[in-house]
């Protein structure tokens, strides 16, 4: 029987996580009959070799979805806005990893193997969650359905590849002009990153917390199905390039023991406890780079909670895989099998807008 293949377009190829996307399919061998690299006018018209294959990048545009079954974007919110609509009225199931869906009601948020099942019934469009939620809500799911959860703290250390390339070379740069006893140049952050630990992931909003920290809060509760779930988190960056970390608090609803925690987190898929103080096995994140799980480790009781019912505990997980292109790609995968792939116009329903927005409108 011949396997069915895909046209998959990349929307933002040129990117950290788009290239990441790239090689995410490659190595999990995604069925891709036709790949379409797409990108802005700065970056159409390049040529780019994968696996042998010399591949031009086209410039993203509504007609450049025409055909696409599966459209990846790593864009930012600007142009997914603008173009996502576009490519689920041609009938592309898209899968974005900007901000620009997460929190719209009508828009499935996912993890691939906390919930799946919200792929049902989506309108095309399909968001990806923020790398810091994301590494946190599958232990969190475990927790959930063995003992409850009322209360999680959150403190995450998160690594510069989060913000871009130009990120990543201003910390090399600045870890050079250190050594060198040269002044240090700073421009993508507020302070110098390097040897340095920021206390400041994205713009400030009204209530004192960073939208990153919001994030965490609002898709924690959204993908979780707990809509009233208390969540406070603080949102660190620090002199890391890839792979973020976390120091996890929860109060449960029901005791638990720091054992049966270690159980339930090593029962999830994609989830590896690595947690032994004698040997100080812990998980961290120059060894998390690369991978396309989630490590958990320094499972203990919270003392401070009473009743047997706090945990903490610190996760590491690759923010350019897990947290942003392995799991656009597990999505499209949950797609493929479940035969959820075409939706929107190519199901004769009306393509998915948002309020008020004609479709490609700026938003």
């Amino acid at each position: 029987m011949t396997r069915k293949s895909f046209t998959v377009a990349v929307v933002g190829a040129t990117g950290v996580v788009g290239r990441t996307m790239i090689q995410v399919l490659h190595e999990r061998g995604f069925p891709v009959g036709q790949l379409r690299l797409l990108a802005s006018e700065r970056s159409a018209g390049r040529t780019v070799t994968i696996d042998g294959r010399d591949h031009e990048i086209q410039l993203a545009s509504g007609d450049a979805f025409d055909g696409v079954d599966i459209a990846l974007f790593s864009a930012g919110g600007g142009p997914s806005r603008d173009l996502a609509p576009l490519a689920a009225a041609r009938g592309a199931t898209v899968i974005d990893n900007s901000s620009a869906w997460r929190m719209d009601d009508a828009i499935p948020l996912v993890v691939s193997q906390v919930n799946p099942a919200d792929l049902e019934g989506h309108p095309g469009i399909i968001a990806n969650p923020n790398c810091s939620t994301m590494q946190l809500v599958a232990p969190l799911m475990a927790l959930r359905d063995a003992v409850g959860i009322e209360r999680v703290v959150v403190d995450t250390y998160q690594a510069v590849s989060g913000t871009g390339g130009a990120a990543i070379r201003e910390l090399e740069g600045q870890v050079r002009a250190y050594v060198a006893g040269e002044p240090t140049d700073v421009t993508v952050y507020p302070h110098q990153i390097a040897f340095n630990a920021l206390p400041q992931v994205d713009v400030f909003l009204p209530n004192g917390y960073t939208k990153e920290e919001w994030k965490v809060v609002t898709e924690s509760r959204k993908i979780l199905h707990l809509p009233d779930l208390r969540v406070s988190c603080t949102a660190v960056r620090v002199p890391v390039f890839v792979a973020h970390s976390e120091a996890v608090h929860v109060e449960t609803r029901d005791a638990i023991t720091a054992d049966r925690a270690r159980e339930l987190f090593a029962a999830v898929a994609g989830v590896v406890v690595q947690d032994d103080p004698a040997t100080s096995t812990y998980p961290l994140a120059t060894e998390a780079a690369g991978s396309d799980d989630i490590f958990v480790g320094r499972v203990r009781q919270d003392p401070s909670i009473a009743g047997d019912r706090g945990l903490a505990f610190w996760v590491v997980s690759d923010n350019l895989r897990k947290g942003a292109a392995t799991n656009a790609v597990q999505i499209a995968e949950v797609l493929v099998e479940r035969g959820w792939v075409q939706a929107g116009a190519a199901r004769g329903a009306t393509p998915y807008r948002a309020e008020g927005t004609a479709i490609g409108a700026p938003a």
